[in-house]
């Protein structure tokens, strides 16, 4: 087996397993669009006169071949091949011959892998996007069925202000459309073409078109100057880890809601045997373990971006291995988002408030109180604080 950058010599195996790493099985996640890049690469050599017409069916239509049979589960990137570069310009010279070695001309390993998680990037940035709303749609339910439920409002856990299910979930359901929004966001660094930067000095002697793999693969615009794609490595994929941790903070806020109105102590909440778990010691126990794990892995979130930030800082320009180690926390942050979305919706439709258990202590009403005074007595609020705290006392 022998890889890109093979010149003849043999590569110590341990060398091999240290560099490669994990890298080869993350990549398999970006096979897909690191197929419909480098599409995109070979037409836009056809257009400069650097590859057949021939050559570029040819190419083209071996690419489609291997991503679906990727996609069917027949090959994935093995540790020899190192990543998926390798793998799919292994599989096009096998197929091919010497026109499969043709498409590497005027790319590089750091600009064809950053294309193909660019694309996928735009991908799962939508799909987590869609898997929100569907939370948000879960919260808008639970309004319609049960709004009108009296709830306390907490301050220093304390019962402060008279609050309801509807003003409850609103919140969350707010601050979630919020989320989406940020995320959609981080489009700006995402959407950038770094086809064409190759190694990150552009492709010297190659008269390339980079405008022209800019509108095929839908970018929003091409990473200009050259030097500044490998300047931005980790940029666009510690943003996205950003938004979906302040997600997760949201998501782990409203699951600690729910843990504290599912105590025996408060029992506002009823949760579904289908979403609770048992004890293996106490018979009468039913855990909310989902909404614990949910509470518990925001923390995977913070982990995931504070690894990012750590791989890059003090990174001199151009590329450097290190950053090849941003794939794995990235994935493992978007992974953790996408399972815990995948669960919230039919874990909110499952939530039940319990009227009959929900008591406000009548203090609650205090600052409505006061208010009050003010507006019939004309009195300062101060005045009118002390008025009403004066008669609680009592």
């Amino acid at each position: 087996m022998s890889r890109l950058w093979d010149k003849g010599s043999a590569l110590d195996a341990k060398v091999l397993a240290y560099t490669a790493g994990e890298d080869h099985a993350l990549d398999n996640r970006l096979v897909a669009y690191d197929v419909q890049a480098s599409i995109a690469h070979g037409q836009a050599l056809c257009a400069a006169g650097l590859l057949s017409v021939e050559d570029l069916t040819a190419l083209s239509n071996t690419l489609t071949d291997i991503g679906q049979a990727h996609a069917r589960g027949e090959w994935s990137v093995s540790l020899e091949e190192e990543d998926g570069q390798t793998a799919l310009e292994q599989r096009l010279t096998a197929a091919l011959g010497d026109a499969g070695g043709r498409i590497h001309l005027g790319r590089s390993r750091n600009d064809q892998v950053l294309a193909a998680l660019r694309l996928y990037l735009a991908d799962v940035v939508q799909q987590i996007h869609d898997r929100i709303v569907e939370t948000v749609e879960a919260l808008e339910s639970l309004v319609r069925e049960q709004g009108s439920v009296s709830l306390p409002g907490y301050t220093h856990m304390q019962q402060a202000m008279p609050s309801s299910v509807a003003l409850w979930a609103e919140g969350y359901a707010t601050e979630l459309r919020d989320d989406a929004l940020g995320l959609m966001r981080t489009r700006q660094r995402h959407s950038k073409n770094p086809l064409g930067s190759a190694a990150g000095y552009g492709t010297p002697g190659l008269n390339l078109d980079r405008e022209f793999t800019t509108a095929r693969l839908g970018f929003d615009s091409t990473h200009e100057p050259v030097t500044a794609v490998q300047l931005s490595r980790g940029k666009a994929e510690a943003q996205v880890l950003f938004e979906l941790s302040v997600l997760m903070s949201d998501l782990s806020r409203l699951a600690a809601d729910v843990l504290l109105f599912y105590t025996q102590e408060f029992a506002f909440v009823q949760l579904p045997e289908a979403f609770t778990t048992g004890s293996s010691i106490m018979p009468q126990k039913r855990n909310p373990d989902v909404f614990e794990l949910i509470r518990g892995r925001s923390a995977t979130l913070c982990a995931c971006l504070n690894e990012v930030m750590g791989i890059t800082n003090k990174l001199p320009s151009g590329y450097q291995r290190d950053l090849q180690l941003i794939k794995s926390p990235l994935f493992r942050g978007i992974d953790v988002a996408m399972q815990t979305l995948s669960i919230m919706p039919d874990a909110i439709h499952g939530l039940r408030f319990l009227p009959e258990n929900i008591h406000l202590d009548p203090a609650i009403h205090a600052a409505e109180e006061a208010n009050r005074l003010v507006v019939t007595l004309g009195i300062p609020f101060r005045e009118a604080y002390r008025r009403v705290a004066k008669r609680l006392s009592q």
